[in-house]
């Protein structure tokens, strides 16, 4: 059979494998149900109105276009067998690739926590962001036509998990209220944020931590260290300690797993539902089969612990089996998956953001100097799947130095950056929870 790789999933992790592999002659079949590859770093943003959806979703037909080595298809992938080495698409077609390369991605993780899954808002996705907009756009409209609206909590938002992903979202919203509060006379929603843990971004320094709790108090949010959420309804959320919080907004930052399809694909998952990869990135057991990124736990220096799901994690595994793939093919021996570290970071709010920094000692910077540490970072991802980052820059240096205008109660999305004028570059997002 002629060399083919499949390549299930078009994030971070299979783009890059993916533009990898035809960069070295090999032909590709990438696989994924959205036509667009999502920056997950910036959904925060599109949730509360700072930028529009389709400016962090790039289609996969543009992605690719320089690369004819790559055939897309947008379809949801109903089975996958890794020991054949096939997918089965929803439209009855079933792919045989030579090798394949699973970078499916994760989906939110709601622990069994009863009503999470029916009424909270998972940050995972574009789709994700969108809905959580247009949510919180018709509460805050609503609002300001009749602020009595807002009475048992209407506008009031909990946010579910302190790691970087909630932070992102409470300095966020705790902003789009503060702005509503000033320009619009609204009485602001109040944000909480709930986590179990003893700290906010468990994986930083204590310093972070401090910094982190210091500045989002300071804006308005209340946050809550050690309870979880027990039940989430229509109406209200509720607490381990018995507590309930009136809300109609509950963001489900807590936790993620494997995707779905890797459940029966044929290895046992492991840890979070996912796929237990050697150190070279291959699958023991599955020759010719990789997984890299969130659909994977890749071994780190600590034997106790595989490497986080973050994106540069996605984007270097992905390219680094790319990597290996070809050396088989050439009768080379595979190398062990090296990551480069340079450090973690979060934004928590204009002109506040912080940055752990190095690769063996850390070294801990805030305020402008983490922001400036962050748009570098950022900026590398996003040159990986976008053939221009100007645009990117310019908005970010923009958001760095001026207010944001809150767009929530207007008709209109956010305004565009607009990446490209054809319709080929604009991405189709389905809102609709799948």
């Amino acid at each position: 059979m002629a060399e083919r790789v499949l390549v299930l999933g078009g994030g971070l992790a299979g783009v890059a494998s993916a533009r990898e592999l035809a960069a070295q002659g090999v032909d590709v079949t990438l696989v994924d149900r959205n036509d667009y590859h999502q920056f997950q770093p910036l959904l925060y943003q599109v949730a509360s109105s700072q930028l529009p959806a389709e400016d962090i979703a790039r289609p996969h037909r543009t992605i690719f276009r320089e690369h004819p080595k790559v055939d897309v298809n947008t379809a949801d992938v109903v089975a996958a067998d890794l020991a054949a080495r096939t997918l089965t698409l929803d439209d009855g077609r079933v792919l045989t690739g030579s090798h394949v390369v699973v970078a499916a991605g994760a989906q939110p993780n709601f622990f069994g926590t009863p009503g999470a899954q029916e009424h909270a808002f998972p940050l995972y996705s574009v789709a994700d962001a969108e809905r959580l907009r247009l949510h919180l756009r018709d509460l805050l409209r609503t609002a300001l036509a009749d602020p009595a609206s807002t009475a048992d909590g209407a506008i009031d938002v909990v946010v579910v998990g302190g790691g970087p992903t909630g932070v992102e979202v409470t300095g966020a919203l705790v902003e789009l209220m503060a702005q509503l509060h000033r320009t619009r006379g609204l009485e602001p929603g109040r944000v909480t944020l709930v986590d179990r843990g003893n700290a906010l971004l468990g994986q930083f320094s204590d310093q972070a931590h401090h910094y982190a709790h210091g500045k989002l108090t300071t804006g308005g949010a209340d946050i809550r260290l050690g309870v979880g959420v027990s039940e989430v309804h229509a109406d209200r959320v509720v607490l381990t300690d018995g507590t309930s919080i009136p809300t109609r907004t509950v963001v489900w930052g807590g936790g993620e797993s494997g995707a779905a399809i890797l459940e029966h694909a044929g290895p046992t998952p492991g840890r979070g539902g996912r796929i237990d990869v050697r150190p070279d990135l291959t699958v023991d057991g599955y020759p010719g089969v990789y997984a890299v990124g969130d659909a994977a736990n890749i071994p780190s220096d600590d034997p106790t612990r595989a490497l986080p799901q973050l994106g540069s994690v996605a984007q270097q595994s992905g390219r680094w089996a790319a990597q290996n793939l070809v050396r088989g093919l050439h009768g080379e021996p595979a190398q062990p998956f090296v990551y480069r570290d340079k450090g973690i970071m979060a934004m928590i709010g204009r002109n506040a953001a912080v940055a752990e920094v190095g690769t063996r000692h850390r070294h801990q910077v805030e305020g402008p100097f983490a922001f400036a540490a962050w748009l570098g970072v950022h900026a590398l991802l996003l040159s990986g799947v976008h053939s221009r980052t100007d645009a990117f820059l310019t908005w970010a240096w923009e958001y760095f130095d001026h207010e944001h205008v809150a767009h929530v109660e207007e008709s209109s999305t956010p305004h565009r950056i607009a990446w490209g004028g054809d319709e080929e570059d604009r991405p189709h997002i389905d809102t609709e929870r799948r």
